[in-house]
């Protein structure tokens, strides 16, 4: 499989009129953090693919393309509790 950062990019929505405009899956109700969330917890791709049959295996390539997207910043601000 040969897909781009852009085209995987592409697959990440965010719509407020879906999950209070949360970045999903194709306009899906599958949040970013929720396929995060599952995989990070020890589920496999196959796994997700059956129990969320909409889904696709480039969906989950997009939301690590998204999340290492997200986390490019250059530097982080520190917040300090009040």
């Amino acid at each position: 499989m040969n897909i781009n950062k852009e085209e995987l990019l592409k697959r990440i929505t965010i719509n407020p009129e879906i999950c209070h405009g949360k970045p999903t899956v194709r306009n899906m109700r599958y949040t970013v953090a929720m396929i995060l969330d599952l995989l990070s917890a020890g589920m496999t791709y196959e796994e997700l693919l059956e129990d969320y049959p909409a889904l696709e295996q480039e969906d989950f390539l997009a939301c690590f393309a998204f999340a290492a997207h997200m986390v490019e910043f250059k530097a982080v601000a520190q917040l300090k509790a009040a």
